[in-house]
């Protein structure tokens, strides 16, 4: 496990009903998701497929509905959608390089936030 407090998660506030989730880091940075971000950018297989490449995919207001975040381990998270869409685990390290704030976003990342640059 990495030790690294830039991807070591302290407190994540994702209130029912809301449209964004937000993650505390270590470090001290503040990270916040809007679900539209989130679930556009599933890194599952069904989602991005197999090439490696990461793409942002267009989803319906009914599709960015969060029921339920568990932890996987102390590396990651997994996001229940209302949809039934399950099978995206969230790293810590795709987290933190998916942060759409203005520090972390990069001259290549789309209107959608941060491209995740891992």
């Amino acid at each position: 496990m990495s030790r690294d407090p830039r991807i070591k998660a302290v407190a994540i506030r994702s209130p029912r009903g809301g449209r964004r989730t937000e993650i505390d880091w270590a470090d001290g940075h503040k990270s916040g998701y809007p679900h539209e971000v989130l679930r556009g950018y599933c890194p599952c297989a069904g989602c991005q497929g197999h090439s490696g490449e990461i793409h942002f995919l267009e989803t319906t207001d009914t599709q960015q509905e969060l029921e339920e975040i568990e932890p996987v381990g102390n590396y990651a998270l997994s996001l229940h959608w209302f949809d039934g869409h399950a099978s995206g685990i969230y790293s810590f390290v795709y987290l933190r390089a998916l942060c759409p704030c203005a520090l972390c976003r990069g001259p290549d990342d789309d209107e959608h936030g941060a491209m995740p640059r891992l």
